[in-house]
């Protein structure tokens, strides 16, 4: 029989067309699995072999828990709204609903090439207005629940996409999608009110089965920090300044205050002062240095304000400085300064501001250089205090407590928690998106569309190209934007401004069990059976923008009671990028059509086939490092492929009622053993590795297979070739996939009655021996001298160490 690849997995993939496997069953259909991928946005390059490493990795699992008898959930979507479609179209001249259609089809059938066991029934895609009206809707109860405003404010413009940008979407001060430098903009927006929202992100991280990598990163974006707010007057004015310290245990070494350049305060502050006008260049030039992240970089830089705060601690007049450190959006503005933060104290030697020393190390030698030569010391946790009296030796922070509460008490400030996070910028001034289900009256203000007349479309236009004034392209349709107000009838204007890309990604998850469903987002009997998904696999890149805006999302929702959960994902895995050398650069990078170091899998696939394609991906290394393609490693899968077809084929089963020899059945479970825990920990390279050592024993000692075993091996292999595993099973055992279970392997099986002996010497292995169980440190050190005796001539033994059944190590000198 001839392993005809072509034919084989042609056959294979329109059987599967027509009748499809592991379709998902009805809510309640016993157990339950809940596999999911990161739905891809369909940009109009199509899938490279870096997205089949995510596809074929959760596949993995879902045939797994499928052959296990599970009731799986294993759909595939489109995250088609938003700037990536949208730009795709511009560049090809044509509109993003053609241009995301034709994209989509390209995706899925490249898609079909994977032979991942999605359920196509259960398709969804973020465009459709049949999807999107939930989307709206839930935009709608934040609404009503306060969670969604109206604000005019500065934000993150891309001179480029021509919209604004969450803080999320900038990266090292560049657009996330198109690198160009970001620039500060003041532009109408709606924002979510994802901070009220922070400690309880920050909690439901501690429930989650997630990489610590990416809980670190989400705590670090929330930025939770407990402090005192410092309130005092502003000499001279009737203003006054309030500063947040995070690190306030030697509050009383403060001796000047530093503001942002941007401060709500800063014009107040210099009315009067002789060099305002120097004071506001240097504002704005910093300012315009942050918005392209020059200052990053820079030596911090100040200018005086001329200005001076009261102290409430020591009474004494403390100067005002701004500083290109400070960020107006982070606690307040403003900060105490002392000479204890690198930073502060860096920035007081280049101005000559005077310092105070309050904080010193325990041994005396070092406290006497840091006391006499003013060092910066800045360890709180071994450090002790000087001042105030009442803590003076103590350490600082064991006494950050009893600080807070002396400090209240005293009246000097108050108790507060600090976040980084910053409200969700929630509009962009685009076409391509879902619109703001809102509406602008003169007389009732913002009204929001009631739920019957959702979804509001979004109109078809023919000039859908970005404006760049700040406004969407949909002010232009008037026929459109002029409606009656739905509260008093009256002319009104719907919102122009669109949702983000994130809007429909953050609840898609939820809408797989119920994609029929009509006059709803989701059905409660299929969300408390469903959800949380059991496994959610993509790539880290996400862990801050989708990551964290699902949750919020899922939060919401089970706040105002529509969801019995509060966190979508249980268990999540990051696969790590497939990267080349990019002719470009001359550096081996993460592949990207920019860099010319794409590798199309529809080549793969038309010269290897899909199973060899799916066998090498899974082989390549660990699944959650990052690692380099070579196209090489396709020969030596598809050779193993090549062989294993050639030793089912030969051999076949042994007949009906001969047995086969218990070391054969021994192999296979040993194998069994292997695959489960190597899947169990994720470690899907390491299962080929076991299934091509099998084979090399198979092979060598020409096994013969009962009709049972041999089952179990297909049936392993089908998991990651399934195209040749389901052809051997039909051929060769004349049954289907559908019939058989995923095995499990006997421990009783696997006993036996000899150990395997490493033979060390001074700790380093040099040998193994095969005795029976149990036998005595005697007999075996003379049988390990004779193995290992090379190892051991010309030297002395000055000690055996011996482990029962395990080991033995000589020591010599």
């Amino acid at each position: 029989m001839q392993y005809n690849v072509k034919e084989i997995e042609k056959k294979w993939q329109q059987t599967w067309e027509e009748h499809p496997v592991a379709e998902t069953k009805p809510t309640g259909s016993g157990k339950k699995y809940y596999c999911l991928d990161m739905f891809p946005y369909p940009s109009g390059s199509g899938l490279h072999v870096g997205h089949w490493r995510g596809y074929v990795l959760s596949d993995v699992y879902a045939r797994i828990k499928w052959l296990q008898g599970y009731n799986v959930l294993h759909p595939m979507g489109w995250d088609a709204f938003g700037l990536p479609a949208e730009n795709d179209a511009i560049k090809k001249g044509i509109h993003p609903a053609i241009g995301t259609a034709a994209n989509i089809a390209v995706f899925k059938k490249q898609l079909k090439d994977v032979a991942a066991i999605y359920d196509w029934k259960k398709e969804l895609n973020t465009t459709d207005p049949n999807y999107y009206k939930w989307t709206q809707w839930i935009f709608l109860k934040m609404y009503e629940a306060g969670l969604a405003y109206e604000s005019e404010m500065p934000i993150n413009w891309c001179p480029s996409c021509l919209t604004g940008l969450a803080n999320e979407e900038v990266v090292a001060g560049g657009c996330e999608r198109c690198g160009s430098p970001v620039i500060e903009k003041k532009i109408r927006q709606w924002v979510l009110k994802i901070t009220e929202y922070a400690e309880k992100l920050l909690e439901g991280l501690d429930r989650l089965d997630w990489p610590e990598k990416v809980k670190r990163m989400q705590r670090n974006w929330i930025g939770k920090s407990e402090g005192l707010l410092f309130s005092a007057p502003i000499h001279d004015t009737n203003l006054t300044l309030t500063t947040y310290s995070s690190h306030f245990e030697a509050f009383v070494a403060d001796t000047f205050v530093t503001i942002a350049p941007d401060h709500a305060l800063l014009d107040q502050i210099i009315e009067g002062v002789t060099n305002r006008p120097e004071i506001k260049a240097f504002c704005e030039r910093l300012i315009a240095e942050r918005a392209q992240k020059e200052h990053e970089d820079k030596e911090p830089e100040g200018i005086f304000t001329g200005r001076f705060i009261v102290d409430p601690v020591s009474g004494k007049l403390l100067p005002i400085w701004v500083a290109s450190f400070v960020l107006v959006h982070y606690g307040t503005g403003a900060v105490r300064c002392s000479a204890h933060d690198e930073r502060d104290f860096a920035f007081a030697k280049k101005y000559n501001i005077p310092l105070k020393v309050v904080l010193v190390p325990q041994d005396p030698v070092a406290r006497n250089l840091v006391e006499e030569f003013a060092v910066c010391y800045t360890d709180t946790k071994q450090g002790i205090l000087l001042e105030p009296s009442a803590f003076a030796g103590k350490n600082a922070a064991e006494s950050r407590q009893e600080i807070i509460r002396y400090c209240v008490e005293k009246g000097y400030a108050q108790q507060t928690t600090q976040y980084k996070l910053h409200d969700w910028i929630f509009s962009r001034q685009r076409y391509w998106g879902e619109p703001i289900p809102l509406v602008h009256c003169a007389v009732c203000g913002v009204v929001p569309v009631p739920e019957k007349d959702l979804p509001v479309a979004l109109p078809a236009i023919d000039r859908y190209q970005p404006t760049g004034t700040g406004e969407s392209p949909l002010v232009a349709v008037e026929q459109w934007v002029n409606t009656p107000c739905p509260k008093c009838a009256g002319p009104a204007k719907r919102e122009t401004n669109t949702m983000p890309q994130w809007a429909g990604s953050c609840w898609y998850f939820l809408r797989y069990p119920n994609v029929e469903v009509t006059d709803k987002p989701f059905v409660q009997e299929d969300m408390d059976y469903w959800l949380p998904v059991d496994l959610y696999v993509g790539g880290i890149e996400h862990a801050i923008l989708h990551l964290l805006y699902s949750r919020f999302y899922v939060k919401v929702l089970y706040d105002l009671g529509y969801l019995s959960f509060d966190e979508p994902f249980k268990q999540l895995f990051n696969q790590g990028m497939v990267c080349k050398y990019s002719e470009k650069s001359g550096l081996v990078e993460k592949m990207s059509k920019s860099k010319g170091n794409v590798v199309n899998p529809d080549d793969i696939v038309k010269q290897y086939g899909s199973d060899v394609l799916r066998m090498y991906i899974l082989f390549m290394g660990p699944p959650e490092l990052d690692c380099e393609w070579q196209d090489n490693g396709l020969d030596g899968v598809k050779r193993f492929l090549q062989r294993f077809w050639d030793f089912v084929t030969q051999h076949g089963a042994l007949p009906d009622g001969q047995q086969e020899a218990a070391e054969v059945t021994r192999s296979v479970h040993q194998l069994m053993k292997d695959v489960q825990e190597r899947l169990d920990l994720f470690k899907p390279n390491t299962v080929v590795s076991a299934f091509m050592a099998w084979l090399n024993d198979a092979t060598a000692q020409s096994m013969r297979l009962s009709a049972e075993s041999l089952e179990r091996v297909l049936v392993m292999l089908s998991t990651m070739a399934p195209h040749i595993a389901n052809e051997l099973l039909e051929v060769v055992l004349h049954k289907k996939l559908d019939d058989c279970p995923w095995p499990a392997y006997n421990p009783k099986l696997l006993e036996t009655d000899e150990a395997t002996i490493t033979l060390q010497v001074n700790g380093k292995m040099r040998s193994v021996l095969k005795v029976p169980k149990g036998t005595d440190q005697a007999v075996l050190e003379q049988l390990a001298r004779q193995e290992i005796a090379k190892w051991l001539a010309d030297k002395t033994v000055v000690k055996v160490v011996f482990v029962p059944d395990r080991m033995i190590n000589f020591v010599v000198a």
